[in-house]
């Protein structure tokens, strides 16, 4: 029987690397800058076990072991067209793949190409587009070349395509197809260190002028790879010895809250450490001579996609008994809702999902297992209470326990997790924003444990993890290996005091919370700085440095957290992010919005606001079809609010639905947990016409609330909301309607709860049920 911990695994002091004052500065903003490796005495931030390396020297000592394995793999399936339906799955066996020697000699040409180009030593290289080889190969010929990666977001517009290929010095970028092509074309011209665009699913145009004489040149995918034959191998191999573990080989665009992305920059020496840490944490991943797979669909210009898609499997391959292939989702798997074909073909080994692909994967199964009749709906709610008595009791602390029968009703669930394509599973898990309680618990009980992990782009990604033998919902898991992380009360001085662990990590006291701070080898070398903008955008950078690293070497996520007795992290709110009320009251608006969405699961976004004001007041979006965070999707509903309605418009004029919201702020504000006093309570609310996203810049690139932009853009909205004297103030009121409004009168359809009916069950056999049937039957009787 697998038993959860007591309490979380824990770093002794030799575990972990000493910072003195008078070694720092511990950053750098140089392009060309080298940070200096902290070891530990002991474990996985020591010199014996990650010694400083290089990802090009792991590259290398995985395609020695395993040369002939697949590393890669894509069905190379074109767009849609519009109207256009997408055609079925092919077998795994029959997609394109690359083993780990045609890696190599891929990223090798393509990296004398880019010399040939003109690239130098720490340069940058962009790369646009959908997740694909050509990504991959993107980047690590970049890092081959001695520069470093600089991903573009898929929903940067041609100006923010400009700022960061000019910030980043990008010599050479790679893009996929005519739209990304035509972004960069718009702004070539204020482009001048950018020798050449490469096209991996276009044509190239030709060579682009700009008005100085200069020229940009084009050429596809395939002439880069032709390109680098005509350079001696020498030549790649020189630059690659002049490369050192300290050196930036990534940056990361953190789309921030406000003003112009910072360039974050990621050693070789952060990777190396960060996925070493990571791997071993990850259940049974990697621990046999066998195949681990990966789906790839999540943006590679994110630190989460880079690390788990990119980074992982080369570090994996290197060192571990297992290695780990990448296979590619097709571009529009998330908009059309067809992800799931590509899990059925891939079945991955590991598999992770933002919290809003989780949410979709759970609103189709409630609506297919709402039609589920009779026995199987008995059976089916039977097995779901199994499953989710077995995870509570996997919870940390727990006994490990399966309830009776398990064992036969697993059958029933194990039909669930093979449809969804998640049956070879061995780790599952969410990051870039929380999940709610019961989205994790409705997952348990469908016998899929989701595991929580916190980082940030900062931290190369994750600093504090989960998995099946020490996780608790609702929290974001223990610090890793040679990780420290700890809450601290900073004064006006700048002095750090670390708080007392929380007794109660879900009612932690005031005095238990702190700001969440990071230490380790994974923290990055600093914010990019380029001299190119000035003596300002210099002086900035500093500051942000300084800012974002103190003089021991801690870094300040700026979310205010706790750690509980236990040694399992909770974010409790961000500093940022705190509302002050007219009376002078902190108000945490985080908690509150998170309850909104637990009561109201057909929200999707909600933004309380109420800084100076008498009383606050909330704007609030709903789930609609295509909406995907990155893009807001349309005014036709989805999922739990299509209960409501068929569009947005019809939601707001429905009696049922106003009434739902309404009563969920009425409970919401009392609920002391959650809302701590009158002044914390939410008097006013409002729809509004379309949810937020990353395309629209509501949401920064992973999907965090930019609360200024949602202030400003709906100002009017907002000042309507205090002059008027009802409790739901609708959209109209700005002399803006909503599209479709026809009215429609629908009941409230519930939430994520684990006595709801299991979806798929059509294939389970029918002497299964039988038996099922009759032990259950003896077994409640005896």
């Amino acid at each position: 029987m697998v038993v959860p911990l007591k309490t979380a695994p824990k770093n002794k002091a030799s575990d972990i690397g000493i910072y003195n004052p008078e070694d720092g500065p511990f950053w750098t903003m140089e392009p060309d800058g080298q940070k200096k490796t902290v070891f530990a005495e002991t474990g996985v931030a020591s010199k014996a076990v990650t010694p400083s390396t290089t990802l090009i020297d792991v590259f290398m000592m995985a395609v020695k072991r395993r040369p002939n394995k697949v590393a890669m793999r894509t069905e190379g399936m074109p767009p849609l067209k519009k109207g256009e339906q997408a055609p079925p799955a092919l077998p795994l066996d029959q997609w394109k793949s690359w083993t780990w020697k045609n890696y190599l000699s891929d990223v090798r040409k393509a990296a004398k190409g880019l010399i040939k180009l003109g690239h130098t030593q720490h340069d940058a290289v962009n790369v646009f587009g959908f997740n694909s080889p050509e990504w991959l190969i993107g980047q690590m010929s970049a890092i081959f070349a001695g520069g470093k990666v600089a991903g573009i977001y898929p929903s940067d517009t041609p100006d923010q395509v400009q700022f960061k290929s000019f910030h980043s010095n990008a010599a050479v970028a790679f893009v996929e197809d005519e739209g990304c092509l035509a972004k960069y074309t718009e702004v070539v011209e204020d482009l001048p260190y950018l020798k050449c665009i490469v096209t991996w699913a276009c044509a190239a145009p030709g060579d682009i002028k700009r008005s100085d004489g200069s020229v940009c040149k084009t050429m596809t995918y395939n002439e880069l790879l032709k390109l680098g034959g005509e350079v001696e191998e020498s030549v790649l191999d020189d630059r690659i010895a002049a490369i050192k573990p300290g050196h930036c080989c990534a940056l990361i665009y953190t789309s921030g809250t406000t003003g112009k992305p910072k360039a974050v920059m990621i050693s070789h020496d952060n990777l190396a450490f960060e996925s070493n840490s990571v791997l071993p944490q990850c259940n049974d991943v990697g621990k046999v001579d066998a195949e681990e797979r990966l789906i790839s669909y999540l943006p590679l210009s994110h630190v989460a996609g880079m690390m788990v898609d990119i980074v992982c499997p080369i570090v994996m391959t290197a060192y571990q008994k297992g290695y780990m292939s990448t296979n590619f989702a097709r571009p529009y798997d998330l908009k059309t809702g067809t992800l799931g074909q590509r899990l059925n073909a891939i079945e991955p080994t590991i598999f992770l999902g933002v919290p809003r692909v989780w949410e979709k994967i759970a609103e189709k199964l409630q609506a297919i297992g709402a039609q589920t009749k009779g026995l199987k709906k008995k059976l089916s709610t039977k097995a779901k209470a199994k499953g989710l008595a077995y995870q509570t009791n996997m919870l940390i602390g727990g006994n490990g326990k399966k309830p009776s029968l398990f064992g036969l009703f697993g059958k029933l669930l194990m039909v669930i997790k093979k449809k969804l394509g998640l049956s070879k599973c061995k780790f599952a898990f969410a990051g870039a924003a929380p999940m709610t309680g019961e989205l994790l618990s409705y997952f348990g009980s469908l016998g899929i444990n989701v595991n929580e992990v916190y980082g940030m782009s900062e931290s190369s990604g994750a600093t504090t993890w989960s998995n099946d033998i020490c996780h608790q919902w609702k929290t974001v898991g223990y610090e890793l290996p040679g990780v420290e992380v700890k809450c601290f009360k900073i004064d006006a001085a700048g002095k750090k005091t670390e708080v007392p662990k929380a007794k109660n990590i879900f009612s932690p006291t005031e005095t238990e919370q702190g700001e969440i701070c990071f230490r380790g080898r994974h923290v990055m070398m600093g914010y990019m700085a380029n001299e190119k903008l000035g003596d300002e955008h210099m002086e900035q950078i500093k500051s942000k440095n300084e800012e974002a690293i103190d003089e021991e070497g801690w870094l300040h996520s700026g979310d205010k957290g706790a750690v509980s007795w236990q040694g399992m992290v909770r974010i409790t709110g961000r500093y940022k992010e705190l509302i002050i009320g007219a009376g002078g009251e902190n108000i945490a608006p985080v908690p509150i919005e998170d309850n909104m969405k637990k009561l109201c699961p057909f929200i999707s976004n909600i933004m309380m606001y109420g800084d100076k004001k008498k009383f606050n007041v909330c704007l609030i979006s709903i789930k609609c079809q295509g909406a995907t965070g990155e893009l807001p999707g349309s005014n036709q509903t989805d999922g739990p609010a299509a209960a409501y309605g068929a569009t947005i418009g019809e939601c707001a004029t429905n009696p049922a639905f106003v009434k739902a919201v309404t009563d969920a702020l009425k409970a919401t504000g009392n609920d002391g947990d959650v809302t701590p006093s009158n002044a914390a309570k939410i008097q006013k609310w409002t729809l509004l016409p379309i949810d937020f996203s990353v395309a629209t810049d509501e949401l920064t690139a992973t999907l965090k609330l930019k609360r200024s932009v949602v202030e400003s853009k709906y100002q009017d909205l907002i000042d309507a909301m205090y002059e008027s004297s009802d409790v739901f103030v609708p959209y109209s009121v700005t002399g803006k309607g909503y599209d479709g409004v026809v009215g429609r009168k629908d009941s409230h359809k519930g939430s994520f709860k684990a006595n709801e009916p299991l979806d798929m069950v059509d294939d389970v056999n029918a002497e299964d049920v039988k038996i099922m049937e009759s032990e259950e039957a003896a077994n409640e009787s005896a």
